[in-house]
């Protein structure tokens, strides 16, 4: 079986292609046949496509971007021809899988795309203005292309469905969680990898397991992870709550909003920008929302640098401490993404405070880099695991498992 994914963002895309076989998915993440990733945000006017294959095949070219569909088109069109080909023609694609950030109330788990499907990801983009539009556009291109090939979306959200309502309730007037206002939890789809290959990597049964996931990139989010379901994490309505990110501020008082806008005359907009372009890491600093750019200033004697990785610190050991009153406990602490895959640094700090839980890292597995690993020591009451995140391979499996139950429930009919 052939799975085309698409991971479609607000100014890129990755897309990968992988091939199937047998009756049962491989224990290990394959590699894709086939990878591309589209970039707006280099040149105004112009999408960046780049192309690698498993063979070690490369593409790169610079085209005019006046629409999301033809850049995709063209993208799509690598995969059967030209210099990185790896298929014969378009039907040997059996399913595309989308990831879509926002699926309410109403998709708690991994969901053929139909009329019906598609309407509710443009209603559901007042939720998510960003990232819904450009993950429906996806599918609409892929209609146009791949016109009789099944398409499924996997929601973000849908990993946090299991929330208890004392988690997802915020303390306002009831009728506004009527209508839709409520904690939805971002970042699942990483969030759910991480939990069944933390499970592998420890040799359990991941509904034995309490762990803490701490998805740490330029969006950061938390989720505790107790019989195989999320029942508390940080992020809520939007992806803006809870930890301190990149250029988005994280959870801060709402009275400062208020304040903002009768003070300031802030409108809706400004405060949008304010709180997700220019905060974070980049508004404390004043260099970047690059951790390693503050890094290299903190090096140079950066004390606004200092100070944005000290607030990033405190976050974040604040909120596993949240996580971990959620459990009652705790059997793994699990670091992902960019910054929690890449560094050292923000992982001893984060660890550092449990120390009296009898949580301790061996420095040298905590400094290599390489893959998927326990930085815990042997003695640690706790383990502790670096997990590259997966998020196209997971997307891929969701397609995989609802193929199959097409085919079953086919066959029984």
């Amino acid at each position: 079986m052939k799975i085309l994914v698409l991971n479609a963002g607000s100014s890129s895309q990755k897309s990968c292609l992988y091939e199937l076989t047998g009756d049962r998915l491989p224990a290990d993440p394959p590699p894709p046949l086939w990878g591309a990733q589209i970039d707006w945000s280099h040149q105004p006017g112009k999408a960046e496509l780049k192309v690698a294959t498993a063979d070690g095949r490369q593409f790169a070219e610079t085209m005019p971007s006046d629409s999301r569909s033809d850049v995709t088109a063209q993208m799509l069109k690598t995969l059967w021809g030209g210099a990185v080909q790896v298929i014969g023609d378009p039907t040997e694609i059996q399913i595309v899988g989308h990831r879509v950030v926002h699926g309410g109330q109403d998709y708690q788990q991994s969901t053929v795309i139909t009329p019906e499907v598609k309407a509710a990801i443009d209603r559901l983009s007042v939720f998510a203005p960003i990232h819904n539009p450009v993950n429906l556009a996806g599918i609409e291109a892929i209609e146009q292309i791949l016109i009789h090939v099944p398409q499924v979306a996997v929601f973000d959200t849908a990993f946090h469905a299991q929330l208890p309502p004392a988690a997802f309730t915020y303390a306002i007037p009831y009728e506004w969680r009527e209508r839709g206002i409520r904690r939805y939890g971002f970042h699942g789809i990483s969030h759910q990898y991480c939990a069944s290959r933390a499970a592998q990597m420890l040799d359990r049964d991941l509904k034995s397991l309490r762990l803490i996931i701490c998805h740490l990139g330029n969006g950061c989010s938390l989720s505790a992870i107790s019989n195989g379901y999320s029942i508390d994490t940080t992020m809520g309505f939007t992806p803006l709550e809870g930890l301190m990110m990149g250029s988005r501020s994280g959870s801060i008082d709402p009275g400062i909003l208020i304040h903002l806008m009768r003070q300031f005359h802030y409108t809706a907009d400004g405060l949008d920008h304010l709180l997700n372009r220019q905060s974070g890491l980049q508004g404390v600093s004043g260099v970047s929302n690059d951790l390693r750019q503050i890094q290299q200033a903190i090096a140079q004697g950066n004390d606004r640098a200092r100070l944005a990785i000290d607030v990033y610190v405190h976050r974040l050991r604040s909120q596993i401490g949240a996580m971990l009153a959620s459990l009652g406990g705790l059997d793994a602490l699990i670091f992902t993404a960019g910054v929690g895959e890449n560094s050292p640094s923000i992982r001893a700090a984060a660890c550092e405070a449990f120390a009296f839980l009898g949580l301790k890292l061996d420095s040298t597995q905590n400094d290599s880099a390489s893959g998927d690993r326990d930085i815990a020591a042997p003695d640690s009451t706790l383990r502790v695991l670096v997990i590259h995140t997966q998020e196209d391979w997971a997307i891929a499996q969701e397609c995989w498992r609802l193929q199959q139950q097409a085919s079953v429930l086919s066959g029984a009919g």
